[in-house]
């Protein structure tokens, strides 16, 4: 039996898999080692009990999540599960590693993440190449739910919002500037509470107001990440992953329409083109 993940900050999608038989499906509390310990990470597969009850049995685990872009970070993830999963074998990569199997296989191209945060590479086919960019929440993170929150919070706290969308920021939320304030510098994973205002933009997607803050990110997303990309890689295709990306993909295509990019294809969670992948290789 093999264990497929990927995980944000938010949640992380499991497939467990018997001989290409899904034998369950289900979502955790996300595992992001800038921000969860092993103590933390075993404690949450304890909770779970599908883990609990496949646990032994399990080979294989492939783990694929948001903050595991270092040795050190990953063999946090990795001494976790090798503990629950005592007789599994684990590996452990990035979300963009994820990323660029699920959207191209075995085929090169310019790979985007842009979900509760935002990152994109180059991928040779075989691996992703390292770059200067996914430097996280604070940083960076154009485009993606958390850049939408901070604008969001920032606009409301300036009192910037038009009349009609603070009204319903009000009506949404219980929230005011102390405790918005509060939440984010004092409260564990602030990211995850800013991304979390992703659906207020989902709910109100034809405000003209949202719709071009949205635009604006992706112009960002672009000018900070894939036009660089495009120029080092003339004709690649773009792959896109995450509920950005995809929530909003009309906003996305009429953002690239001038730049010459072409978008392959909008992957919203890449967890089943992840199972497939690896259902195959055992």
């Amino acid at each position: 039996m093999i264990a497929v993940v990927y995980s944000g900050s938010n949640y992380a999608e499991w497939r467990l898999a018997d001989r290409g038989r899904t034998i369950a499906s289900f979502k955790t509390a996300g595992i992001n080692p800038n921000f969860n310990d092993e103590k933390h990470i075993i404690g949450l597969l304890n909770k779970n009990i599908n883990l609990i009850h496949h646990a032994e049995e399990i080979r294989r685990i492939y783990f694929f999540g948001a903050g595991s872009f270092s040795d050190d970070l990953k063999t946090i993830v990795h001494n976790a599960l090798s503990c629950f999963f005592k007789f599994g074998k684990v590996t452990v990569e990035h979300d963009i590693d994820a990323a660029a199997i699920a959207c191209c296989k075995n085929k090169p191209g310019v790979v985007c993440i842009c979900g509760s945060g935002s990152n994109a590479a180059w991928y040779d086919g075989r691996k992703v190449k390292a770059n200067n960019y996914g430097l996280g929440y604070i940083l960076a993170d154009e485009g993606s739910g958390n850049w939408l929150g901070r604008q969001l919070l920032k606009a409301f706290m300036n009192e910037t919002l038009p009349p009609n969308i603070r009204k319903k920021f009000e009506h949404r939320y219980d929230l005011d500037r102390k405790t918005l304030l509060e939440k984010i510098y004092r409260q564990k994973q602030p990211a995850v509470f800013l991304s979390s205002f992703t659906e207020f933009y989902i709910e109100n997607r034809e405000d003209n107001y949202l719709k071009n803050v949205i635009i604006n990110g992706f112009n960002k997303l672009i000018n900070t990440y894939l036009l660089p990309l495009s120029e080092q890689h003339p004709g690649a295709q773009m792959h896109f992953t995450g509920s950005v990306a995809a929530n909003f993909q009309d906003y996305l295509y009429e953002a690239t329409a001038g730049s010459n990019l072409i978008i392959a294809n909008i992957i919203k969670e890449p967890i089943n083109n992840l199972l497939t992948y690896y259902s195959n290789k055992n």
